[in-house]
């Protein structure tokens, strides 16, 4: 199976779709990892380094945008959502500017660049802020897909991409993407599992290992973690009567706290969060740190077994 890093698919459509899509980049003086300078090859004048400035590049992002241009602003999660939550706060969100935020190299597959680079609270800083939607693509085909719907969409967003190259599990072709919209994709009946960007594959694996022990396993892909899909939530939670999440973040504020809110108001059954368990990274290979870690296909077949027990 074809594997490729989904920063790599980020740098890839906005190459794409500078050609349709009157967009401009800005990027903080790390365009080579951030896959930006795809971009910036092919459009210079679109493209403008700010440096090693990351407050300052939303806000000017926020300037653009609010002269009715498609921005997007790139810099590493941990810089993205980090250093510069204010300006993204007040200055982009609050006024819901139209300003794109394309975060790499987030969660703990990062690897070697250890615990200060390795972002794991992104998606919980993001999910507090009103306007913002967050969008965390699971391959190369989503990735893409996810880009040209962030275009699309009025108001700001955030794109969570990884450093690892991952395996290719859409077909462009045949995939559907919609902001919001959760997608089944595999059948069951015991129980769910619901997961997002490098846990869809493990995710999946899980289920098919399930099911030679004899459990039927359901498997949703969130790419969208704001807003989450109510809906396809609660029929999973309805009909399978378990739930496991699945994500390379804290579970604390990601997509097990939303995934949980929308069950505890809605429909209450047994869940397991499989995640980074409110722990910071440390340095090492990426696959090394997502089996410390538990961020594997074996730790979710086996927090699905736990799950079961619990109904």
């Amino acid at each position: 199976m074809a594997k490729t890093a989904t920063r790599e698919a980020y740098g890839m459509a906005l190459a794409e779709f500078g050609e349709s899509y009157d967009i401009v980049v800005l990027d903080a003086d790390l365009s080579k990892s951030t896959k930006t300078d795809t971009f910036k090859k092919k459009f210079p004048e679109r493209f403008f380094n700010t440096g090693i400035a990351e407050a300052n590049m939303m806000t000017t992002a926020a300037g653009l945008a609010s002269c009715g241009k498609i921005v997007f602003a790139s810099s590493f999660a941990m810089f993205a959502a980090g250093r510069a939550f204010e300006q993204v706060r007040n200055g982009i969100c609050y006024p819901n500017l139209n300003v794109k935020i394309g975060a790499t190299h987030a969660g703990i597959s990062v690897g070697e660049d250890g615990a200060t680079h390795q972002c794991l609270e992104d998606i919980g800083i993001m999910r507090t802020i009103p306007n913002m939607v967050i969008l965390n693509p699971a391959d190369k085909v989503e990735s893409i897909l996810a880009v040209e719907a962030a275009i699309k969409h009025e108001g700001p967003v955030y794109l969570r991409f990884g450093r690892l190259a991952v395996p290719e599990i859409f077909d462009r072709e045949t995939y559907k993407f919609e902001i919001g919209k959760g997608v089944e994709i595999m059948e069951g009946t015991d129980a769910t599992i619901i997961a997002t960007g490098l846990m869809v594959p493990e995710a999946m694996e899980a289920a098919a290992k399930l099911k030679g022990e004899g459990l039927s396993v359901r498997v949703i892909n969130m790419a969208t973690i704001k807003p989450i899909d109510k809906d396809i939530i609660v029929k999973a939670a309805k009909e399978t009567g378990a739930i496991v999440t699945a994500e390379e973040h804290n579970i604390i504020g990601g997509l097990g706290s939303a995934v949980a809110e929308v069950l505890a108001e809605n429909s209450p059954v047994p869940m397991k969060r499989v995640g980074t368990e409110d722990k910071f990274g440390q340095s090492g290979k990426p696959a090394e740190l997502l089996e410390l870690y538990g961020l594997t296909a074996a730790n979710i077949a086996k927090q699905v077994k736990e799950v079961l027990k619990m109904k």
